[in-house]
């Protein structure tokens, strides 16, 4: 295995072991490791929603409408809740998407008093194209790792976030 190539991370470490020999410092790297990687692929990620005007909440909004399939229509609070977005931040998210030309409100058909949020033609295009340079950037970015490793770093952050987002009941008594 090719030696790692020291990192900020390992200065912060070794700073820590100077002061603080008796540590344990593995996890502290990891994690100092993993929020410096969702720093820069934050910025990878959003310059491509930028390069096309648009910010990355206003492209999940487009995304959510466009994978739903034809119509292409969701109710907001169905967006909304698809998004972990509160209602009033969805509603400034329709309303510049609605500005642009991206989407419409609409008359819900079975239902007149409700609305509901379609892509426009306009909306529908733009979304296509950006999803295809999300990818092929996200996929470019991972590309510095061999298909296994990839796999690899793919079923543990899967059972990280299981674990997390799932935890045993600390007390099954209870």
């Amino acid at each position: 295995m090719d030696e790692p190539i020291p990192d900020p991370v390992d200065v912060i470490a070794a700073q820590w072991r100077r002061e603080r020999p008796d540590l344990e410092l593995a996890a502290m790297a990891v994690f100092g490791r993993l929020g410096r990687l969702l720093n820069v692929a934050t910025a990878r990620i959003e310059s491509v929603f930028t390069a096309h005007g648009l910010q990355r909440g206003e492209f999940d909004v487009l995304a959510a409408l466009r994978r739903s399939g034809a119509p292409f229509e969701l109710n907001p609070s169905v967006l909304a809740d698809t998004l972990m977005l509160s209602r009033a931040g969805m509603t400034g998210r329709l309303d510049r998407l609605e500005a642009a030309g991206l989407v419409r409100r609409i008359a819900d058909r079975v239902d007149r008093r409700a609305v509901r949020v379609a892509l426009t033609e306009h909306g529908r295009e733009l979304v296509d194209t950006v999803v295809v340079a999300h990818t092929e950037n996200e996929t470019s970015m991972l590309s510095v790792l061999d298909p296994a490793d990839r796999d690899a770093l793919d079923r543990i952050s899967r059972k990280l976030l299981w674990e997390w987002e799932n935890p045993a009941d600390p007390d099954p008594g209870n």
